[in-house]
């Protein structure tokens, strides 16, 4: 069995809720998908606006060390969390951004899509944000499903705010699908899915 170890790092502002967005994501990617997971988090001492961060690690062997070293994927929802975290950035690792709040970007391995934006046009509320860029992640993550990412979802959202919340995921992973394939690495062309 090939040792499979995905490395995602998620990050944003305090009150973005990029943590909720790695726990419903580690719970997919291990509860749901059968690997194994390992979730870490950190933030500033600010409740709202202060830089922040989490980690998954996802792998299809147990997990030796639980902290990000070389990155798959980084989802920056803000220019000061892509400028803080962009590092340990592997060669062909892929970089998710907001492209309503982040403008100078790093890389050309870049999947620039309006989460913002299109959480405000999807659902009204751009608190949606994280959820819209986890449905991108769910196309574009090879360790994870859409299926099970609304699962997980489901189990971990105040009730009441499902319908919207899953609105949200699609559009993201629609978003994500619109994608040219030709500018993503062949491990992450995107699968027909829908949830």
């Amino acid at each position: 069995m090939n040792d499979k170890r995905y490395e995602i790092r998620l990050s944003g502002s305090g009150g973005q809720g990029i943590i909720l967005a790695s726990v419903i994501l580690a719970e997919a990617a291990g509860v749901y998908n059968g690997n194994y997971v390992a979730q870490t988090q950190s933030y500033g001492p600010e409740a709202r606006g202060g830089k922040c961060k989490a980690e998954v690690v996802i792998s299809s062997t147990p997990i030796d060390y639980p902290k990000v070293t070389k990155l798959d994927l980084l989802l920056a929802m803000t220019q000061a969390a892509c400028d803080a975290y962009f590092f340990d950035f592997k060669p062909n690792g892929l970089l998710l951004v907001d492209s309503s709040l982040v403008e100078q970007i790093p890389t050309s391995r870049v999947v620039a899509l309006p989460f913002t934006r299109i959480a405000r046009e999807t659902t009204g509320r751009e608190l949606s944000a994280n959820m819209v860029a986890l449905g991108a992640i769910g196309r574009l993550c090879p360790m994870v499903t859409l299926k099970n990412l609304e699962i997980s979802l489901r189990a971990r959202i105040p009730p009441g705010t499902e319908q919207m919340n899953r609105k949200a995921l699609q559009a993201g992973a629609n978003a994500a699908k619109a994608v040219k394939i030709s500018s993503l690495p062949r491990s992450i062309i995107p699968e027909e899915e829908e949830i």
